[in-house]
């Protein structure tokens, strides 16, 4: 019988990986699906050996689904689908992260990095309907697989560009090294990054617009309101060709809305995507905007309230949805069952789902990546709901690439997403290493881009003082 120590990372593509990995990892009992609801988990591996698979696991999603002649992450898988550009700015910062912990080489990290760099310098920018990839250097939220241009009628979007460029900066800062590679890495980072027309995007100033059409033009709303575009302005300000103004922090934050909720007062968003995004690239640990100086508190903190809340909501359970307890929780932007009503209770498919003071749209549906993406917010809560959703469901909620989307205890018949969401395991997998190395965060406080939004936009302390 083979080894851990023999277990090729290829072994990771078949299905049978994850079984043979619980046996030598130490899992000790693979669970029965039908466990009972009470079923703890007994056994299972402590936190250093579960976060171990978990990320290597999560890191294949991007590595093998990356490897095509775009170097492109699709949105979903095993279901087909259309390239995210957003989740292939969350397979950028994995490979740095695969490249520190092993599971590839830098030279290997490297090469992926300019594939998928190379393209999108030189992919087609123009207001072209159907033969583009992006125009005034954003790009379409969504690309075709083989051809790497826009997806039916996609928008150009403003906060999937950000996410595209928070995984490329994370590269220009990684690979530094002055090799002809890297060299070119920083430079392809520099050119995609000074081209993007932040300007042109603000159709209503100071705010900018969350996208456009080439077919009906600028889309109507703004990015307001506490939500994941804190990245996106701190990125607008810091841009030495197309900034915005600091008068747009100054808006954007004057959306917020500060209530209590569960206890816990914070800026609220429902959704617990929107308080982990920007978080990822961004310690945001003892620095402080003016906003934040007012209320006593950092963004890492309103994001702990925010977590905690969604959770103490999901305790609280009023809606009375099967499964909710203190360690399965969780409620954001996920798959969900179907666009129905059973019984009198409404299911959603795919739906932003989220508890707070200002909004509550809950289903029944939990996702991992809620709990996975808070891990450095609240790390014990987050690896007990975690192992736990693991130990009692077992390949229903987990497989070779890691967690799938979610489930919902409460749908007829019990509903488990079998597909993979690259914008939902890009959190798990890069959170999970803030939480336990601080990687990405400490390459980013020394990126030149991130350092000089985080200043434009009044932020002070902490380690912005270094």
């Amino acid at each position: 019988m083979m080894s851990v120590a023999g277990l090729s990372y290829r072994l990771y593509h078949a299905q049978a990986r994850f079984y043979l990995f619980c046996l030598f990892a130490g899992l000790l009992i693979l669970p029965s699906v039908d466990q009972p609801l009470n079923a703890q988990p007994r056994g299972i591996a402590n936190s250093k050996r579960f976060l171990d698979s978990l990320q290597r696991d999560t890191f294949h999603y991007f590595w093998e689904l990356g490897d095509n002649p775009h170097g492109l992450i699709p949105d979903r898988y095993p279901t087909p689908s259309f390239a995210s550009i957003a989740a292939t700015g969350f397979g950028l910062t994995a490979y740095v992260l695969g490249a520190e912990r092993g599971y590839v080489s830098r030279q290997q990290a490297a090469e992926r990095t300019l594939k998928t760099l190379r393209f999108f310098h030189q992919a087609p920018q123009s207001a072209d309907e159907k033969n583009a990839t992006g125009y005034r250097g954003f790009f379409y939220h969504f690309l075709d697989m083989k051809t790497g241009k826009r997806y039916k009628q996609v928008e150009l979007s403003t906060i999937d560009t950000a996410l595209l460029l928070a995984g490329m900066l994370s590269s220009q800062s990684y690979f530094t090294r002055n090799t002809a590679a890297e060299k070119e890495i920083r430079m392809l980072v520099d050119r995609i990054y000074r081209r993007v027309d932040w300007e042109w995007m603000q159709v209503r100033k100071p705010l900018v617009s969350m996208g456009w059409h080439p077919e009906t033009g600028f889309i109507g709303s703004d990015w307001k309101g506490y939500n994941e575009a804190m990245l996106l302005y701190v990125l607008a300000l810091a841009s030495a060709t197309h900034s915005v103004g600091p008068e747009a922090w100054t808006a954007w934050t004057s959306t917020y809305d500060w209530k209590e909720f569960q206890g816990y007062a914070h800026v609220n968003f429902d959704p617990l995507f929107g308080h982990q995004y920007s978080h990822i690239w961004i310690d945001f640990r003892s620095i402080k905007d003016a906003y934040m100086r007012q209320r006593g508190i950092d963004y890492f903190e309103n994001s702990r309230r925010a977590t905690l809340a969604n959770r103490a909501y999901c305790i609280a359970n009023p809606k009375g949805f099967k499964g909710y307890e203190a360690d399965l929780w969780g409620l954001t932007a996920c798959d969900g069952p179907k666009d129905t009503t059973v019984h009198g209770k409404v299911f959603f498919s795919y739906r932003a789902r989220g508890a707070a003071a200002t909004q509550i749209v809950d289903d029944g549906t939990i996702a991992p990546t809620a709990a996975g993406g808070s891990m450095p917010f609240t790390p014990e809560e987050s690896l007990r709901a975690l192992q736990l959703m693991k130990y009692r469901y077992g390949p229903k909620i987990y497989g070779p690439y890691g967690f799938k989307d979610a489930f919902n205890l409460t749908y007829p018949g019990a509903w488990f997403d079998p597909d993979y969401l690259g914008i939902d395991s890009g959190p798990i997998l890069l959170m999970a290493e803030n939480y336990r190395t601080n990687l990405i965060w400490n390459l980013m406080m020394h990126n030149p881009t991130i350092r000089r939004g985080l200043l434009r936009a009044g932020f002070r302390g902490g380690w912005l003082r270094k």
